[in-house]
């Protein structure tokens, strides 16, 4: 198997609704901070959508597509089988049959036009680069608030836009060249699904809702 070209599919990010990727605490001193932290550049402490989020969301939401061929057990694990189209994408985690990987996710960075619109508000509000969103859970007995059911979560804000940068790698083998339509096509489908589905956590309430913008195609030298 040689390598034969690589592809550049960028865009931007735009949350429609609040974003939720999960972080850690540890470093950090907030006091009475949110006890659900969003994942931040270790350095900056701003957010950012990591690649492996992205990837492994677009690949979920292929596998259970009717028309990808993939494989799916009753363990929820990826599918192994090494010869759907989505084992021929983004790899196959089978130990037998293993495929190589073919697309690139890298963790989306903020746009300037998002990061200088969080650093305004962190200077005139005082928000560390997110938002702060309190949650309870109800009885359902009384219909009232649950004894110690409060939660804090900190989010992305809706508005705010990340960088998408997503690289395709394509081969020859002794089977022929890869499907170059075929395989951009097959990820803008992963991009489209995850449109309408949505990414990051707590979906069913409403956070992770997402549209994609300036979806560009290009060749890389």
């Amino acid at each position: 198997m040689k390598l034969n070209q690589f592809v550049s599919i960028t865009g931007t990010i735009h949350c429609l609704t609040q974003l939720r990727i999960g972080g850690t605490k540890e470093g950090i001193v907030d006091p009475g901070g949110a006890e659900n932290t969003i994942i931040r550049h270790p350095i900056t402490s701003l957010p950012y959508i990591p690649g492996s989020s992205l990837k492994g969301k677009m690949r979920s939401l292929l596998e259970l597509d009717k028309s990808s061929g993939a494989d799916i057990k009753d363990d929820g694990k990826p599918c192994g089988c090494g010869k759907c189209f989505v084992c021929k994408i983004f790899g196959s985690h089978a130990m037998s049959n293993k495929e190589i990987t073919r697309i690139l996710v890298r963790d989306s960075s903020l746009t300037e036009n998002s990061e200088a619109m969080l650093r305004t508000a962190q200077e005139e509000k005082g928000i560390n680069f997110a938002g702060i969103k309190s949650e309870n859970i109800i009885n359902r007995r009384t219909g009232t608030a649950a004894d110690k059911g409060l939660r804090t979560q900190e989010t992305v804000p809706a508005g705010t836009e990340f960088k998408l940068d997503i690289t395709i790698k394509l081969f020859h083998s002794e089977s022929g060249n890869d499907d170059k339509a075929g395989v951009i096509d097959f990820v803008k489908k992963g991009l489209d699904l995850l449109q309408k589905d949505y990414l990051g956590g707590s979906g069913s309430r409403g956070y992770g809702k997402i549209k994609i913008n300036n979806l560009e195609v290009n060749d890389l030298a």
